[in-house]
């Protein structure tokens, strides 16, 4: 490896960069493509971005009782510390000796003698002195914060919504690995055909106990599969798949995704339509760059005749579709993500309450608009992939009680996920079935 190449050195630039507001998946992408790195060392700078973000409280919390009050520390020198906090702790097979020597290394190499000592300094303090133990700590919401790393608001909103040990449960899961699940394009396969394709190129195939027409896979990355080129099938979440299933598409249907980028629930309805028995479906994004985006997934999937993909902010709606002209609308709507937090870590520590309460106007004004679209006796699905009822079960109420002309109708999906719940809404947590956070609920526009 060349100077400041080495993983560790490439895990550091990532995460300074995330940091400083890039998005983690986007930024290791760019690290890992711009880097001829072997498959072994590309595991390695994945595993040291997305662990030491997950447990980015944790190794801040040990760190502060090494470091003066109010130390000053460039971010690429704190993200060093960080990286080597987190190997020691969290990866057994790494030796301690490799750690320190990189982390120095990298500090000389970046930096000057000044910040060469006080890495080596701190470092040689925690091996001398041990780290404080978290299970001591008091304070119960404290505590769990510190343990899995998620800000103590969200913590304690978590346990008012499902109580303490749903909660725990939750905590725990959302620092593991989160699966791999694929989505068959039935527009141009069938199930079986894919699965026998993807077993002969050697991936590891199980069916999805959450979502029809899914599987989940191990052993290689699904966009390198022939069947992922030709458009057969594409990457997307198990619970991600549901809000489709809820909206009950039939062939000859006219379609709004409201809030459509970047185009997987737009090309999995459209698998659903039939263009010669007119159906369509009309993808919105406020961005002509993300509307670009969907016409190219559409394209890939051979699902182009039965997409219209449109630039346009969902609560302008009526500037250009002024009639009741849609048998069912999609509201993926815009919201905190906390549902994603296996795949995208730093979104525990960027949002707040009052962000939350912010996006719940948002998506009631998303509602609002395009609910005046749909035909009598059509479906409206509000989906999110968050899991605070902030932004999930009280918009439905709200919703409900603004729009008298609407009813609740309770979500189905093809497996019947949570078929024994006693709420039309559908909630699913990290920890219900090991897929991402998400929430959906349906509407009938009564005659």
């Amino acid at each position: 490896m060349t100077k400041n190449t080495t993983p560790r050195a490439l895990a550091v630039e990532a995460l300074t960069r995330v940091a400083n507001g890039a998005y983690s998946n986007l930024q290791l992408e760019t690290t890992l493509e711009s880097h001829n790195l072997s498959d072994v060392d590309r595991r390695f700078v994945t595993n040291l971005v997305y662990g030491t973000i997950q447990h980015q409280l944790t190794l801040e919390y040990y760190l502060e009782g090494f470091v003066k009050p109010n130390q000053k520390m460039l971010p690429w020198v704190k993200m060093t510390l960080l990286v080597a906090l987190y190997q020691g702790l969290y990866l057994d097979r790494v030796p301690k000796r490799a750690i320190f020597n990189e982390a120095i290394q990298l500090a000389k190499d970046r930096g000057h003698e000044g910040i060469r000592r006080f890495v080596t300094g701190v470092l040689h303090a925690m091996d001398r002195q041990g780290l404080p133990d978290v299970n001591e700590i008091k304070d119960p919401v404290k505590r769990l914060s510190l343990t899995y790393s998620v800000p103590e608001w969200l913590v304690t909103a978590i346990q008012k919504q499902v109580g303490d040990d749903k909660a725990v449960s939750i905590l725990e899961t959302i620092n593991q690995p989160a699966a791999q699940s694929v989505r068959v394009n039935t527009a141009v396969g069938t199930v079986e055909e894919v699965k026998q394709s993807l077993v002969d190129q050697g991936y590891t195939v199980t069916p999805s106990v959450v979502a029809g027409n899914a599987f989940r896979l191990t052993d290689k990355a699904a966009n390198q599969s022939n069947v992922f080129e030709t458009g057969e099938l594409t990457i997307q979440d198990e619970s991600a798949m549901l809000p489709v299933e809820a909206l009950q598409v039939r062939p000859g249907d006219q379609v709004l995704d409201a809030c459509a980028a970047p185009g997987g629930k737009t090309t999995q309805i459209a698998a659903l339509l039939d263009a010669h028995s007119g159906g369509k479906v009309t993808a919105l994004d406020l961005h002509p760059k993300k509307v670009t985006l969907i016409e190219k997934n559409a394209a890939r999937m051979h699902v182009s005749d039965r997409v219209d993909a449109v630039a346009l902010d969902a609560r302008k709606i009526n500037d250009q579709f002024p009639k009741k002209e849609f048998d069912r609308i999609l509201v993926d709507a815009p919201c905190s993500g906390l549902g994603l937090i296996r795949r995208k870590p730093e979104i525990r520590y960027e949002k707040t309450p009052q962000d939350i309460q912010q996006l719940q106007k948002v998506q009631l004004g998303i509602l609002d608009a395009v609910s005046e679209k749909l035909k009598p006796n059509g479906i409206l699905v509000y989906s999110t992939c968050t899991i605070l009822d902030t932004e999930n079960a009280d918009v439905a109420a709200k919703f409900l009680a603004a729009h008298p002309d609407f009813e609740s109708v309770r979500v189905e999906t093809q497996l019947k996920v949570k078929d024994d719940r006693s709420t039309d809404t559908l909630a699913i947590y990290p920890d219900d079935f090991d897929s991402d956070g998400f929430f959906v609920s349906a509407f009938r526009k009564k005659k």
